[in-house]
């Protein structure tokens, strides 16, 4: 009987709610207490004991904060069972792409293998070479169709099992013994809810090949090519002044520029691309795509009425980046209406200078001018575009001369890249896609050409960068070998150096004391050496810090043995001294007076004013030796398209590879 007597100051009562046996609400630090209180603030359940220490905190009974909590859990669930719909819906697409691909591997192999079984036994070479080419493309291609639906896969395992033990919990009992597990389900579903899975395809199925008969005997170590792109619509962007406005009955641009998954811009044509106006009521509009081979196409239409409309522009039958567009029509007589007052009186003076015929041909004219910006849209070619105002430069430089269409013949380039001038009146041009370095006078006569493709020393598979030395040896930077060749003044092979050490060599020069600059744009570094091959220096590194490159295309050297080199992917220039050290630094991203969108040729005036052929926005720009703009190189007359390398002319001129444009060209320069 006494061992059942309570003590003095404890009640029966109190008994039978403090001293419950342990179970699923008994208090986390007393076990032989019953927790009937939430603790906001802690995120924890209290008994008696435990709530004078928690008395400033706020608290609720523990019922409604299980309840609370249950809540959240099942609107969370919600929310990320969601996702797996979205991640269905990808991962058919995405398999989809790569049985097209796969199919389309298949057919094309069939072709190949067909088309080279009547062949004589001369072209068993390049069939291996093409066969090799298709397994290397699909299977980069496959790697990422197949490593995005790897991770389709993981995310649709992970939040299938975490819904599952969600599912579970919630199933069963609400209680303190099993808040702090549903607490961590509930931040692993926040994760997962928040989880970035590739849900648009990161490749496309595009396999596709050109197999030409004509010519054969002549041209057979270049038959056959594989076709594609790495283009991805989500990627893909437009932009021009007609993607929102266009004027009745003249013609509007749109420029589509092709992007990969990680945003990089293709650099190569034949991606599929449609595009269409349409109306309301769904009647379209016809246009014309043209494609630039570079990984841009333009898209030029005329809408013969005026309203609202619509843009759609689609990459492998997928909309691109903002489309579809909504495109407004107007009257030519509004145009006025909607220039500034500053391109008014641009196009008063145009009007004054050319006699008008009437008010409708004014309009044209305007409509048409490249000077006039309309508000709030964006200049038609700001990607690629020639400075438009001939008031940014006072000095008027004109077109000399210009060499060179598309094709394989001596005066025809494929993919023209560095340039190079001698003292002895010679321009050099490294014809990357041809496999070989044309050779003409300053005047522009054709005089020799020489180099063989292959792999082996003195053959050359994809030369970028040319420079000639005091010598009169002809320097190559080969960026497929991973080396560069030095040949004689006649083209015959003498050495190779930096093979081993290079990783894809772009822009070559040479300084002061004859020793050769290599500017390397996979490895971000600048190699110099020693024309026997022995390495002096190398500096930089890959980066956007100031002695650090992102994919540094050309060099210069000035009076002071300072070397120059163009920062591709940093939009600047930057100058060291022949130790590695920063000495300048200039240029930012944009379209402006001393901007860069991607530079790459670069030049030395005898004043040591830098002269960069600025790629991206399709122009030449002037500097001092301090980095200062100066002026641009008049290119209205016949606007360059992507230009790459640049040099000076011994009789003072410029010459710069128009590389869109297939062609290179020779301007007036007025030091």
């Amino acid at each position: 009987m006494e061992a059942h007597q309570h003590s003095p100051d404890t009640s029966s009562e109190e008994c039978t709610v403090l001293e419950a046996p342990p179970g699923k609400n008994s208090c986390p630090q007393h076990a032989a207490k019953v927790a009937d209180v939430f603790c906001s603030a802690c995120e924890c359940a209290l008994c008696s004991d435990c709530v004078p220490e928690h008395e400033q905190h706020p608290k609720v009974p523990l019922s409604q904060a299980l309840e609370q909590h249950r809540s959240l859990l099942q609107e969370r669930l919600g929310a990320v069972q969601t996702r797996l719909p979205q991640i269905s819906d990808a991962l058919s697409f995405v398999k989809e792409i790569l049985h097209q691909l796969t199919s389309q591997r298949g057919s094309i192999e069939e072709d190949i293998q067909s088309s080279f079984e009547d062949l004589h036994k001369q072209l068993d070479v390049r069939k291996s070479v093409l066969l090799m080419e298709l397994e290397v493309t699909y299977g980069l291609k496959q790697k990422v169709l197949q490593a995005q639906i790897d991770r389709l896969l993981r995310g649709d395992e992970d939040i299938s099992s975490v819904c599952t033990q969600t599912e579970e919990a919630l199933a069963g009992e609400a209680c303190a013994a099993n808040l702090q597990v549903e607490r961590d389900l509930g931040e692993r579903l926040g994760e997962l809810a928040h989880l970035c899975i590739p849900s648009q395809p990161e490749e496309n199925d595009q396999l596709d090949l050109i197999l030409e008969t004509d010519g054969l005997r002549k041209s057979i170590h270049n038959l056959g090519t594989i076709l594609t792109t790495s283009a991805v619509a989500s990627q893909s962007e437009a932009m021009g002044a007609g993607l929102e406005q266009s004027i009745v009955g003249l013609p509007a641009s749109v420029t589509i520029v092709t992007r990969d998954k990680s945003g990089g811009a293709c650099k190569s044509g034949n991606a599929i691309l449609s595009a269409e106006v349409f109306t309301p009521d769904g009647s379209i509009v016809d246009g014309e795509i043209v494609d630039h081979k570079n990984g841009t196409y333009e898209f030029v239409y005329t809408v013969p009425k005026e309203g609202d409309f619509s843009l759609a522009l689609r990459l492998y039958n997928q909309h691109i980046k903002g489309s579809p567009f909504k495109l407004k029509v107007i009257r030519a007589s509004e145009v006025e209406v909607e220039v500034s007052p500053s391109t008014t009186t641009a196009t008063n003076s145009a009007a004054n200078a050319t006699p008008s015929t009437g008010s409708s041909e004014g309009a044209k004219r305007r409509g048409k001018s490249p000077g006039q910006k309309k508000k709030g849209s964006k200049r038609a070619s700001s990607a690629l575009g020639t400075p438009r105002r001939k008031t940014q430069n006072p000095i008027e430089d004109d077109l000399i001369f210009k060499i060179g269409t598309k094709g394989r013949n001596k005066g025809e380039f494929t993919n023209l890249q560095g340039v190079a001038a001698s003292s002895i009146g010679r321009i050099l041009i490294a014809d990357s896609n041809n496999q070989c370095v044309q050779i003409f006078s300053n005047e522009g006569e054709f005089k020799s050409r020489f180099g063989v493709r292959g792999r082996t020393p003195g053959q050359l598979q994809r030369p970028t960068g040319v420079a000639v030395h005091p010598s009169g040896d002809i320097i190559i930077a080969d960026y497929d070998n991973k080396w560069v060749s030095i040949f004689t003044s006649e083209g015959k092979f003498k050495a190779k150096l930096g093979s081993g050490r290079l990783m894809g060599p772009k822009g070559v020069s040479v300084d002061q004391n004859g020793h050769v600059i290599v500017v390397d744009n996979k490895a971000c570094t600048v190699f110099i050496f020693q024309l026997t091959g022995k390495l002096i220096t190398k500096f930089g590194s890959r980066g956007n810090g100031d002695k650090q490159f992102a994919g540094p295309h050309f060099a210069a050297v000035n009076k002071n043995n300072e070397i120059i080199i163009t920062d591709f992917h940093n939009h600047s220039v930057k100058v060291f001294t022949p130790e590695g050290e920063l000495v300048l630094k200039f240029g930012s991203n944009g379209e402006g007076n001393g901007q860069f969108n991607a530079p790459t040729g670069v030049a030395v005036d005898t004043n040591g004013n830098i002269i960069v052929a600025d790629w991206g926005n399709s122009r030449i720009q002037v500097f001092d030796g301090s980095g200062s703009f100066l002026s641009y190189i008049n290119t209205s007359a016949d606007p360059l398209y992507g230009p790459q390398g640049l040099a000076l002319t011994s009789d003072g001129h410029v010459v710069v590879a128009d590389s869109g444009n297939h062609c290179f060209k020779v301007y007036r320069y007025l030091q």
